[in-house]
């Protein structure tokens, strides 16, 4: 297997194709060079995605003609800041990056929103490809435009809609992650199932050991199933009026576990995780989902090694407070994502005082 058939994320003149495979990474300059306008480019990633993947995406790039630049980002989501962007900017302008060239963001989600924000914001907008290294990333954050970097006081509170020219999935990249970083991306992966489709829900339910031994016809096809999937819902609604909003589910309180934790704690998907649990129960005792559906979604994610509860220590007032800063709220209301069946959603606005005490019920 090399690449499945590709994704069409159809968007006028911004439309562009996801492609997912195993063994595609050194395809990259070859598909990049009917795309991009310069051959003049910059690569960005961190430290542990260069060393691994570096020579491989710089000698396709090379052969097809390419020349570039690599700025090297420190790995953590604490270095996706409002310093890093600046630094990227300045590397980027000592290269003489021009209009007509590309970014290309090759790593985690964290590299693929800066590289994205950087894109969008330099020259007033420069093209941007996402080339994924981690699941999280493949079926989630390098599809559908949404770049940004987090401030103190929130995660992704400044950032913009850009939609990347171009999107490379090599599932083969995800054989050197560390098992918890794949853990983490099936909490992403389980929440395309929760919120959009019955039939994959069941198949991971079929295939959690084959994934979670790192089977990479399995993953390709899931990774390309949840891509379709995120592209479908990009399509019906790109920046987030209203439908697209259902991809936020479980990161209401996912990301106000990661503010208050300082994004040291755990992992994006690691608190997602959390919050998808939190929301299902959310959903039982509001939008009547089924208690065995309930059960269904925290054993899978259990099954998966992921964390279903909220850590006893954290303040569930501090939590509420917390997602007060959510950029989904509706001025003293937060549009909450519940799930009313498995593939169906409905948003409800929630006060932060409704939210707390559901942070304090069984």
């Amino acid at each position: 297997m090399s690449e499945l058939d590709p994704i069409v994320v159809s968007l006028a003149d911004r439309s562009y194709e996801i492609r997912v495979g195993a063994g595609s990474l050194g395809k990259l300059g070859e598909h990049l060079a009917p795309l991009l306008k310069s051959r003049k480019i910059a690569v960005i990633t961190d430290p542990i995605v260069d060393g691994l993947y570096g020579e491989k995406v710089r000698s396709s790039l090379t052969s097809a003609g390419f020349s570039h630049t690599r700025v090297v980002v420190p790995s953590g989501e604490e270095h996706k800041s409002l310093t890093q962007l600046e630094r990227v900017h300045e590397a980027l302008a000592a290269a003489r990056i021009e209009r007509k060239s590309a970014l290309v963001a090759v790593g985690g989600g964290v590299i693929g929103d800066l590289t994205g924000f950087a894109a969008a914001t330099f020259l007033r907008g420069i093209d941007v490809v996402q080339v994924p290294t981690t699941l999280l990333a493949q079926v989630d954050s390098s599809i559908g435009g949404k770049t940004g970097v987090n401030l103190k006081s929130g995660k992704n509170l400044v950032g913009a809609f850009h939609q990347p020219r171009f999107v490379l999935a090599d599932v083969e990249t995800l054989a050197s992650l560390p098992p918890r970083e794949l853990r983490a991306g099936m909490a992403e992966v389980v929440k395309y199932a929760v919120i959009l489709s019955p039939d994959l829900f069941a198949l991971l339910e079929k295939n959690a050991d084959a994934l979670n031994a790192h089977d990479r016809t399995v993953l390709a096809d899931v990774v390309h199933r949840c891509a379709a999937l995120k592209a479908q819902v990009v399509m019906e609604d790109e920046k987030e009026s209203d439908r697209r909003a259902i991809l936020n589910f479980g990161h209401t309180l996912g990301h106000a576990i990661e503010a208050v934790t300082e994004y040291r704690r755990f992992l994006h998907g690691e608190a997602v995780s959390i919050g998808m649990v939190f929301a299902s129960r959310v959903s039982r005792l509001r939008s009547g989902f089924a208690p065995e559906s309930e059960k269904r979604v925290a054993r899978l994610l259990e099954r998966f090694g992921l964390p279903v509860g909220i850590p006893a220590e954290l303040d569930s007032g501090e939590l509420a407070r917390a997602v007060e800063t959510d950029k989904k709220r509706d001025e003293s209301r937060v549009k909450f994502v519940e799930v009313e069946e498995l593939g169906r959603t409905r948003f409800e606005l929630l006060s932060t005082t409704e939210i707390e005490e559901a942070l304090r019920s069984d």
